[in-house]
């Protein structure tokens, strides 16, 4: 074939405006769905108050828009229930009670309920907040939105998380599970005061309190290295739980200094903070002079592998417990920015557990001793 180079160019072209086609289409279906949702659940609020009609009129609906539309989902009893919640659950937010009360102000002022001017109204209507977030996301998002988030405002964190990193419904569920929202940004920390305002609010975004370490299991009295191997052996379950723009760079990272070797015990680049971030492990109660020593391996990174164009590095100390207004104080007077954060477990084995195991000597032994010989 001739021009095959030019063919392949315009071939990739193609499939690329193909594939920005399906999203926008896809974007836009499930905005369409959602205002009808939106809809249906108004609709649904409105003449069960209005006009007295009870839960049966939901049983009624489903069958009559299933015999209608037969080849669609998203009409069971079930979802029209969902419908009524998301329109009820989100109208407790100041932009949509104004939206709701604009829409039911102007249908009032209509002689006929299904007239033409309906449509026309709620079409208006609608542009007004038609780029809101919510009707970014997938409908089934919402339902686990509305019916396991205790405010509106909670749940537009999630809704906002959601839409920038592309968060799929089961990532959604985890941060749920472990009310992300409730631990994002309250770690005890310095950043107002030692970096610049943009930077210091993303930073402060970026810590919890406390960590959730859902992916090992430790017993009660786990050391700091045994943390640290259980954390990296599970690395990737770890970044899911820094959050979004952590990179790894490596464990127990040496810096030699003036002939003196030392370690820090985590480090991550934050992609989005463009900087070095220092994790120091305590598996007991924070004490004043791990500040101290975090603000050393801040400096020694600073100048032995920060690059021209990197900002500041951070140091996030991770404890077992702490007392704010002891960490407040160990903060105040040092000059780099440093954040104080604790862990949880979720799953601790027994406290003798690991000593009621037998060794691997023990159980060559007993083999032994019962004419076995023992598996290589």
């Amino acid at each position: 074939m001739e021009h095959k180079d030019e063919y392949k160019s315009w071939l990739t072209y193609i499939k690329m405006r193909i594939k920005q086609t399906q999203i926008k289409a896809a974007i836009k279906v499930n905005t369409e769905l959602l205002h009808l949702y939106w809809d249906l659940g108004h609709d649904i609020v409105v003449r069960q108050m209005e006009a007295a009609w009870g839960d049966k009129i939901l049983e009624q609906l489903s069958k009559d828009l299933k015999k209608e539309f037969p080849d669609l989902k998203g009409f069971s009893e079930r979802n029209l229930l969902y419908m009524k919640q998301f329109y009820s659950f989100y109208t407790q937010d100041e932009i949509f009670q104004q939206v709701a009360e604009k829409i039911t102000q102007q249908l009032a002022a209509q002689l006929q309920p299904a007239d033409n001017k309906e449509i026309i109204i709620r079409q208006q209507v609608a542009e007004e907040f038609d780029n809101h977030p919510i009707f970014q996301i997938p409908w089934f998002h919402h339902v686990q939105l509305f019916t396991k988030c205790k405010t509106t405002k909670e749940a537009l964190f999630y809704v906002q998380k959601t839409i920038q990193n592309g968060w799929s419904r089961s990532m959604l569920t985890h941060h749920l599970e472990l009310s992300l929202y409730e631990r994002e940004g309250k770690a005890v920390n310095n950043f107002a005061a030692t970096l610049p305002a943009p930077q210091s609010d993303l930073a402060m975004q970026t810590l919890k309190d406390p960590y959730i370490f859902d992916l090992i299991a430790l017993t009660e009295k786990h050391n700091e290295r045994e943390l640290e191997d259980a954390l990296t052996e599970n690395i990737t379950k770890f970044l899911v739980e820094l959050g979004t723009g952590f990179a790894y760079v490596g464990r127990q990272v040496p810096l030699n200094i003036d002939g003196t070797d030392y370690s820090v015990d985590l480090l991550f680049y934050h992609l989005k903070l463009r900087c070095f971030v220092v994790i120091e492990l305590k598996t007991g109660k924070f004490l004043p002079e791990a500040a101290g020593k975090t603000s050393f391996y801040l400096s020694a990174i600073d100048d032995l592998m920060r690059h021209s164009t990197d900002n500041a590095t951070i140091g996030i100390i991770i404890c077992k417990d702490k007392n704010n207004l002891v960490a407040e104080y160990a903060l105040r007077g040092i000059n780099q920015p440093i954040g104080v954060s604790e862990y949880q477990l979720s799953k601790l084995l027994p406290e003798n557990f690991k000593s009621a195991l037998p060794s691997i000597e023990e159980i060559e032994e007993e083999l032994n001793s019962k004419g076995q010989r023992p598996l290589r």
